[in-house]
């Protein structure tokens, strides 16, 4: 038996080795999920590490659970403003586009591959969705700014289009196992799904935002945990019940940012954090699960639909409903080419392996294929195309707003402290202005029962104020005895 300290060990040197890999990675121009797939194709029992891992029951489990945590923080990173301004592009992009390119991959799979249309369609349904998280990792790595609505348009896609993808999926799962026996049949999955999943995320987000801000926990620490239980809620009720819970966690998500919650900040940076280690993990124990030597065999056909559907299927599905709302032709081609497939198709194509699928294999080891040729082609040309087609936002970065920034810095965490009136102190109906206060000391704000008082040099200073004081450290003693003696 291997110990535990032994296990821990590995753990923590892989995920650090993943880290690290990243940022030599996005610096690169090389997508940072291709770096946590070969570090678990290398650990695998092909690769040097050896580990034997064949589980699909697993792996999507794990890929699920990644999914969620994944969606709610793009969603805590999405404005509304954001949804707003291309909410008419969006809805086509995350319906028709999707279906589109399903169908014409679809088809390609099934000439090439020589399998029915429905298992073709099965495999274009798993594609069919794209991954903006990879794509803004290389922008960010190489320093490129996409002009605002070019950046809206693909992050809101990404976070929209997968409830579509996922209703496909399982929707053609439904026809080749003879559960539904005509695809219009799936009509009626759709609708509940879409309307489940919408109702859920608004009256999931706004119980969150209920509970997280009328609980008042006794440990700060806590309220992260609440509320990956609370989506975890969410999300479960959702699908539970018929509906798209990744829409719904997605859309919670959206929800909490337009509003006010305790600490909104801390939260939305733990969330985040969250959403980069279940993508290692989840990367990770694909690689784990795919077999290098099986990928070999299916090369020159999933080399041929992954071309197909880079220069064919996406942009035939993108290109034409964008420019009939009117968007610029070379907005809408990098649109077309910056659908970078990744996180949901490599979850997706599990999915036919635990529901038995006869050629669910060959549909996984290629699915895995396309995957990695779209992001070493497209994930390595995203940077250089946006400066080509001048989509870069030249204007100055703003600075980080200062308060924040001297909060996480921690400049004022030995200068502020709060110090309580006691009731038979000196100074009391004494005015501010009158306190002999040491130099470079500030009396910011005053709690008085319910009240926030702002110190004015003629405020008067009554028994049991709770006063917050802006001083340096080697006064902090004088101070104290100031507003307590």
């Amino acid at each position: 038996m291997i110990s535990i300290e032994l296990i821990l060990l590995i753990i923590a040197l892989v995920l650090s080795i993943s880290v690290v890999s990243s940022k030599l990675a996005s610096r690169a121009g090389v997508p940072v999920l291709l770096m946590f797939i070969v570090i678990g194709m290398l650990l695998g029992s092909e690769g040097p590490g050896g580990l034997q891992f064949d589980n699909p029951w697993l792996t999507q489990a794990i890929g699920v659970t990644a999914l969620v945590a994944i969606l709610f923080s793009g969603g805590l990173d999405t404005q509304w403003s954001d949804v707003h301004r291309v909410w008419r592009e969006v809805s086509i992009l995350s319906t028709f586009s999707v279906l589109a390119s399903a169908i014409l991959v679809g088809l390609c799979a099934h000439v090439v591959l020589g399998i029915t249309p429905l298992e073709g369609i099965l495999l274009g349904s798993i594609v069919a969705s794209t991954d903006a998280a990879a794509v803004f990792t290389i922008l960010r790595g190489q320093s490129v700014r996409l002009i605002p609505r070019v950046k809206s348009l693909i992050e809101v896609e990404s976070g929209s289009n997968d409830p579509m993808a996922v209703f496909l999926t399982i929707g053609m799962i439904q026809l080749i196992t003879a559960q539904v026996s005509h695809p219009l049949g799936l009509i009626p999955l759709f609708v509940q799904q879409l309307v489940l999943g919408v109702l859920f995320g608004y009256v999931g987000g706004n119980l969150i935002l209920l509970v997280v801000n009328r609980i008042r926990l006794d440990y700060d620490g806590l309220y992260p945990v609440l509320t990956i239980a609370l989506v975890g809620v969410t999300f479960g009720t959702t699908a539970v019940l018929g509906g798209s819970g990744f829409l719904a966690v997605y859309l919670a998500g959206i929800i909490m940012r337009e509003s006010d919650f305790i600490h909104k900040r801390s939260l939305i940076q733990f969330h985040g954090g969250l959403a980069w280690l279940m993508q290692i993990v989840m990367f990770l124990t694909l690689g784990l699960q795919v077999f290098p030597s099986e990928l070999l065999a299916v090369a020159p056909q999933g080399l041929v639909i992954a071309v197909f559907l880079m220069v064919i299927a996406r942009p035939l599905s993108v290109i034409p409903p964008l420019l009939a709302l009117r968007v610029p032709m070379r907005v809408a081609g990098y649109i077309a080419w910056v659908g970078m497939r990744g996180a949901v198709p490599t979850i997706l194509a599990t999915f036919p392996l635990l529901a038995g699928i006869g050629v669910a294999e060959q549909i996984f080891n290629v699915v895995f294929f396309i995957v990695l040729v779209s992001v070493l082609l497209q994930g390595s040309t995203v940077a250089p195309v946006a400066r080509w087609l001048r989509l870069q936002d030249l204007r100055p970065v703003a600075p980080p707003e200062l308060l924040p920034e001297l909060l996480d810095r921690g400049k004022f965490q030995d200068n502020m402290f709060e110090v309580r009136v006691t009731p038979n102190c000196a100074i009391l109906g004494r005015q501010v202005i009158d306190l002999e206060l040491p130099p470079e000391t500030l009396l910011m704000l005053i709690s008085r029962g319910d009240r926030i008082v702002v110190p004015r040099g003629s405020t008067v200073i009554e028994p049991n104020d709770r006063v917050l004081v802006l001083t340096p450290p080697h006064h902090r003693e004088q101070v104290v005895r100031l507003l307590t003696e």
